[in-house]
């Protein structure tokens, strides 16, 4: 649950129901929907997809040890779910090319500082998926 009385991004998700259950924003987008044997997590409720979800227990139970990250807040989401999987221990591919902020100035300080901290920067051109 977000707090009470949230400020920062949190405020904004908060007041306007960015991501209600049952509502527009909490929908995957039509090339994004899982498939039938795709993993699911859900409740996340933060900025960080391990905070308030059961992903760490899921990524164990199927002996996934690589993450790929893409998505939306450079700075914010896909920087707190990087920083948590590489302190869990897991090998972290950031896409730099699937990923995107609010303002150009921050994207580009995300994946030239926080980046290659915390996972291997790469594009989505260089990951290889396995076919299943």
């Amino acid at each position: 649950e977000i707090a009470k009385n949230p400020f920062g991004i949190l405020k904004g998700i908060k007041e306007d129901e960015l991501f209600k259950a049952g509502t527009w924003g909490s929908k995957f987008c039509e090339g994004m929907r899982p498939k039938d044997n795709d993993l699911v997590v859900k409740g996340k409720i933060g900025l960080c997809a391990f905070s308030s979800t059961n992903l760490d227990f899921v990524l164990r139970q199927n002996g996934i040890k690589n993450i790929i990250l893409g998505g939306y807040l450079t700075n914010c989401c896909i920087e707190s779910t990087m920083r948590n999987a590489y302190e869990y221990g897991y090998t972290v591919y950031t896409m730099k090319d699937c990923c995107a902020a609010t303002s150009l100035e921050a994207h580009k300080a995300a994946i030239n500082f926080t980046f290659p901290m915390f996972s291997i920067p790469t594009n989505s051109t260089d990951i290889e998926f396995e076919k299943k």
